[in-house]
C-alpha cells in the first residue's frame, strides 16, 4: 500500500504524516517513510540544488530534476518497500511536480503526467492526501527562511493551490482534498476516514 501527502508548505504534512504512521504502525503494518526529492545519495544532491539558491533553474530542467531524483527513490526504497509488503507513505510524489511546474510553472500538465509515468515506472499512490488551506494561512505557519521553491510569490502560490484542487477534481477518488485548517486531531480523522477505503476496515 502506497500513500502520499502533498500540498503548500506549512500546511502540516509532517505533523500529518507522523500521525498517520504511528496510526499505520498500531495497527501491524510495516511503515517506510520518505520524502521526494530526498531519501537517497542522488536525491538528497538533487534536493540541494532545487531547494537552494545558488543557480537560476530553469522551469523544464526543475521539472526533470525532480523526475530524476523520485526515478531513484522509486528504485532504491519505494519499490523495494512494497515488493516486501510493507507500506509507504511518501511527503510528496508526483503530484507536485505536476501542480509546481505545470499549473504554476507553465509546463503542459498532460506532458508531466507522461514524463512521471516514466519516471517513476508506473509506481502510483493508491491514495493522495491533498492538505488544503488557504496560502496566506500556511505561509503564516513557515517559522524558517523560505527555499527557492517557498520564494516564488503570493500568485505562485494561489496557483498551486488552484492546481493541487483542480487535480482532485478531476480523480477524486485517488487523490482526497483535507481540510487542514482544523485542529490537528481533526485533519487526522479525516485522513484516517479516507484511508479506510483503500485500507479496509483496519
Amino acid at each position: 500500500m502506497f500513500f502520499s501527502f502533498d500540498g503548500l508548505d506549512g500546511v502540516g504534512k509532517t505533523t500529518q504524516i507522523d500521525l498517520f504512521s504511528a496510526w499505520l504502525r498500531e495497527h501491524g503494518r510495516e511503515v517506510v517513510s520518505c520524502y521526494d526529492p530526498g531519501c537517497t545519495p542522488l536525491g538528497e544532491e538533487i534536493r540541494k540544488i532545487l531547494l537552494g539558491h545558488q543557480v537560476p533553474i530553469a522551469r523544464l530542467s526543475e521539472m526533470l530534476l525532480f523526475m530524476a531524483a523520485r526515478a531513484q527513490l522509486v528504485e532504491e526504497v519505494i519499490r523495494p518497500a512494497l515488493e516486501q509488503g510493507k507500506t509507504v507513505v511518501s511527503d510528496r510524489y508526483l503530484l507536485a511536480n505536476v501542480v509546481y511546474q505545470g499549473h504554476a510553472g507553465g509546463l503542459d500538465v498532460k506532458t508531466i503526467w507522461q514524463i512521471g509515468a516514466v519516471a517513476t515506472a508506473g509506481v502510483m499512490p493508491d491514495m493522495v492526501f491533498v492538505l488544503d488551506m488557504p496560502p496566506k494561512t500556511a505561509a503564516g505557519r513557515i517559522e524558517r527562511p523560505l527555499d527557492r521553491m517557498e520564494s516564488q510569490g503570493d500568485e505562485f502560490q494561489s496557483r498551486l493551490r488552484q492546481g493541487f484542487l483542480a487535480e482532485a477534481a478531476k480523480d477524486p477518488q485517488r487523490i482526497v482534498v483535507i481540510n487542514a485548517a482544523h485542529e490537528i486531531n481533526t485533519v487526522q480523522a479525516d485522513i484516517r476516514a479516507a484511508a479506510r477505503q483503500v485500507l479496509g476496515n483496519s
